[in-house]
């Protein structure tokens, strides 16, 4: 198995519009943050975790020429808006797009993208993305591997971990609960939202995630999420060897 990050910052992205700070302006690729998505590969099939805004320039610098899934975490903006770049994937696979998510996130997809959902009413000719739209009611089979969903807070959405194998992607989140917990024992690699230093009331904080990662003991443990307070370096300085802060364009290899 192989995990692909596209993006490891928060909503506002890495340069933020209009901040000239040290990490903003850094020369160091590692501090250029897209908006969080990872690509998880395994047996020859590509899943896609969530459709960021720069979903399109991050395939493309990346070399993904194909997607086979996508799995959404949640419906905030810096997670779903680039739903719309999957029509090319349809165009070159001649496939409808499989998207699972929560009953609640497909609700908020299907106000916003009404024209990828209703096909009798669409104008053939529209370039639109083809979907085909799967509800998580629990663990949901993916190309012959089974995908565990872990309930997470992020303020008062509710938002999906992702299990797969002995890997674990928990973004957005203020906690990870006890009973969720007890889904994560035994992790070869643990991504885990760890927005900054300071606490933030829907975001764990630094010192928050390391708590879970000291509770959990995955193998390793790679912070997401972003803000642009610190520089990639000096957050690393800081933390236990096995515990890394994830940076775009890295690829995380797994037992099988």
């Amino acid at each position: 198995m192989e995990v692909l990050v596209l993006g490891s910052g928060t909503s506002a992205g890495v340069p933020m519009i209009g901040c000239h700070c040290r990490v903003c302006t850094s020369a160091d690729p590692r501090n250029k943050r897209n908006r969080c998505s990872v690509l998880v590969s395994y047996g020859g099939h590509r899943v896609l975790i969530d459709t960021p805004p720069e979903l399109r320039l991050a395939v493309i610098a990346n070399s993904v020429d194909m997607v086979d899934a996508v799995v959404l975490t949640h419906a905030h903006a810096d997670h779903i808006f680039g739903l719309d770049d999957v029509r090319r994937y349809n165009t070159l696979s001649g496939r409808d797009m499989p998207i699972w998510a929560s009953a609640k996130t497909l609700s908020i997809i299907r106000q916003v993208f009404p024209y990828a959902i209703d096909q009798a009413a669409a104008d053939p000719l529209v370039y639109r993305p083809q979907i085909n739209l799967n509800e998580v009611k629990g663990v949901f089979e993916l190309f012959g591997r089974s995908w565990t969903p872990i309930y997470l807070p992020h303020g008062n959405v509710q938002v999906l971990g992702l299990r797969v194998g002995n890997f674990a992607y928990c973004t957005d989140c203020s906690d990870i609960p006890p009973g969720e917990r007890a889904k994560l024992v035994g992790l070869d690699v643990l991504i885990i939202d760890a927005l900054r230093p300071n606490p933030h009331p829907t975001h764990l904080s630094f010192e928050q995630a390391l708590a879970i990662i000291d509770d959990l003991k995955p193998k390793r443990a790679y912070f997401t999420h972003l803000t642009h307070d610190v520089p990639h370096d000096e957050i690393e300085k800081t933390l236990p060897p096995q515990v890394r802060v994830l940076h775009d364009g890295l690829r995380i290899n797994l037992p099988a």
